[in-house]
């Protein structure tokens, strides 16, 4: 055994989180699929559902270049070592820590949190370091003597805070439960487990918006997507701890989404464009319902999307264990997809060209923020519009998929790149090497 493999088998003191620093554990608890008892993956009935996917990839599955090899095998030799000075043992400490944070993504942001809330919950109430972390850890504008809460700049506050908590809970999860779940279901190739951590993460987090959204609606006169009350009760200024909650912590959820967009952590898909453009729709949309009070009928667009990507999500989850619930699951979710994503948008824009009018105020009013007039109807009318425009385009790629697994020929989405072709581009990559 060579040095550098005695090093990597025997100093490394951390667990992995990511592919390419999965060579320091052994190839028994990375790769079940060697194992002489584990028995060849078949292929899947369905092919790669690979569209309409919103979520973003995470640090966990960021892929890991060269540079970043080489400076994970420098930390690694630094830490075998020796040495009893002082300053030798804070080096060994400080590279140490940061290959903890490489290992682990989420540590920073464990960190920044437990200080947050750690502070908040021993200082004084009044204490002004308490105040100042109230206003990012708790709703603000509170409404004295009512269960209501206004709107205010406080609240980018608490957008950007659990902006950062689901940045800790998505890593964390990937890290900790979503990559040992998929080498314990056997899922071998390093692409597919990426694409199962996105996708459970995405079933963890759209089972609960989802439910938590229709359970919002439930205690308002918009149960079940009626349109009317939209404009009838306009303009929603104030709201109760739930839905303020459940408002910002999904403007929170989506700036993250879109953060992580921006830095590219993976490859881009080949609707990136579109994934972009949904993107930037969805956070316009939840600015200007917010700031514009159009928070009821963005509560509505809200349980659309997180319902059917719900479903979604769990498609892609069956698909990568080659389950044989996956095809008629599949069916079910196209129906949940064009009832939701199409069938109610529809109306919603619908009500915007009719109800808009004619249904409460239609006049502008800065002082008593009434916004329901002639300039904002076409704008929410193009927003919605936009957004119906990309789910257009994703049901025409599920139509495609469910015509070849109906006809048994190619099942192949050429949405974006298949795990296949990117393990054959990995494994030419690893032959030209070995001839060099």
């Amino acid at each position: 055994m060579s040095k550098e493999e005695d090093v990597n088998t025997n100093i490394t003191p951390f667990p992995t989180s990511r592919a390419e620093g999965s060579s320091s554990l052994s190839a028994g608890h990375l790769s079940p699929g060697q194992s002489p008892n584990q028995h060849r993956r078949r292929g899947s009935s369905v092919g790669h559902i690979n569209l309409g996917d919103t979520s973003s990839p995470s640090f966990a599955t960021m892929p890991t270049s060269n540079l970043g090899r080489r400076q994970l095998d420098a930390r690694i030799l630094k830490l075998s070592e020796t040495g009893s000075s002082d300053m030798a043992l804070v080096n060994k400490m400080i590279v140490a820590f940061r290959e903890l944070t490489y290992r682990h993504t989420w540590v920073y942001q464990f960190i920044f949190l437990l200080v947050c809330i750690g502070l908040y919950v021993i200082s004084g109430e009044d204490t002004e370091i308490h105040h100042q972390l109230k206003r990012w850890i708790i709703p603000a504008y509170h409404i004295e003597g009512t269960d209501q809460y206004g709107k205010g700049g406080d609240d980018f506050r608490f957008v950007f805070f659990y902006a950062v908590f689901f940045f800790f809970l998505r890593e964390f999860l990937m890290c900790i439960v979503l990559r040992p779940l998929a080498y314990s279901l056997g899922i071998t190739k390093e692409s597919k487990v990426k694409r199962f951590m996105e996708q459970t993460y995405s079933m963890f987090y759209y089972g609960i918006s989802g439910p938590f959204g229709l359970w919002i609606m439930r205690r308002l006169p918009l149960w079940f997507f009626e349109t009317t009350p939209f404009y009838t009760n306009y303009p929603h200024k104030t709201h109760d701890i739930y839905f303020k909650v459940y408002y910002l912590g999904q403007a929170a959820f989506w700036v993250q989404q879109a953060v992580v967009l921006i830095l590219q952590l993976e490859k881009p898909r080949k609707d990136f464009k579109e994934l972009v453009l949904h993107h930037i729709i969805t956070i316009a949309l939840i600015w200007n319902s917010y700031r514009f009070h159009f928070t009821w009928m963005g509560l509505a667009v809200y349980i659309t999307m997180d319902v059917s990507d719900f479903f979604l999500a769990t498609s892609k989850t069956l698909n990568y264990l080659d389950s044989s619930l996956t095809p008629p699951f599949f069916i079910v979710f196209i129906f949940v997809w064009i009832y939701l994503r199409h069938w109610v948008n529809l109306r919603i824009l619908w009500s915007v060209l009719t109800e808009f009018k004619t249904v409460g105020d239609y006049t502008l009013n800065w002082d008593t923020q009434q916004y329901k007039c002639y300039i904002s109807q076409p704008i929410v009318f193009f927003l919605i519009a936009a957004l119906q425009l990309v789910n257009a385009y994703w049901l025409f790629l599920i139509f495609r998929i469910l015509y070849r697994m109906v006809v048994g020929g190619v099942t192949k989405d050429e949405r974006s790149d298949s795990e296949s072709e990117e393990e054959q581009g990995n494994e030419k990559k690893k032959k030209k090497k070995k001839n060099q």
